[in-house]
């Protein structure tokens, strides 16, 4: 149409990133990142302008019920391939994450899709993961602290009589001297606020669309 001014090629390489990642597209995602690399978008431009907003919406349908469990997984399936080609770039451009995160299930429970998919939408939102997995001892997670150097530890229990575990872990860190130096945040389909706050834990999130923005609150709390 004559006058109309055209958009902006990076402009639209991000619009079709946000929208591939949202409809967890992976295929069509990886390729819009590296499409917008090879146009010259900064590697912090992709991640803040596409890969973050792109998962808060996720986050978004999800809390609004438009979307589930399923849908978010597509979708942060999908942002991880893309974080797998963008995390070379963004380790030369020397981009700081928002904190490293531990994940972890914690002892006696195998369980991991509920701490997959939190993990996925952290890093979504610009923090840095590590994963140790499954039944993860408490001596693990203070050996993990320590190497790592983690401000933020997500503990996961799926099942009822594995839900101790994560009070030992937190006595765990209070015996090893490193609970002042990192936030505790669990979750789980048994769990509970209550016990969040029984146990000592610095959060609860019901669900990974509330976990970003509770690791945010937590972490704003510990270097407050």
């Amino acid at each position: 149409m004559a006058g109309q001014v055209p958009a902006c090629p990076q402009h639209m390489s991000l619009e079709e990133l946000r929208t591939a990642v949202v409809e967890g597209e992976r295929t069509a995602a990886v390729a819009a990142t590296r499409s917008a690399l090879g146009e010259g978008v900064p590697a912090r431009s992709i991640l803040d302008d596409a890969l973050v907003p792109a998962m808060a919406t996720v986050g978004d349908l999800f809390k609004r019920r438009q979307y589930y469990v399923p849908e978010m997984l597509m979708a942060a399936r999908a942002m991880k391939a893309c974080m797998e080609v963008l995390r070379p770039e963004l380790v030369a451009a020397k981009v700081e994450p928002l904190a490293r995160v531990l994940g972890a299930t914690v002892q006696g429970d195998l369980h991991d899709i509920g701490k997959n998919l939190v993990l996925m939408m952290l890093e979504g939102a610009g923090f840095e993961i590590v994963d140790l997995g499954v039944d993860c001892t408490p001596e693990r997670v203070v050996t993990a602290v320590r190497e790592h150097g983690a401000r933020l530890i997500c503990l996961s229990a799926l099942l009822t009589t594995t839900m101790p575990a994560m009070r030992e872990t937190i006595a765990a860190l209070e015996a090893a001297g490193v609970r002042g130096q990192v936030a505790v945040l669990v979750g789980g389909a048994p769990l509970t606020q209550a016990y969040a706050d029984e146990i000592g834990a610095d959060g609860y999130a019901p669900d990974a669309a509330s976990a970003v923005d509770k690791a945010k609150e937590v972490l704003a709390r510990l270097t407050a």
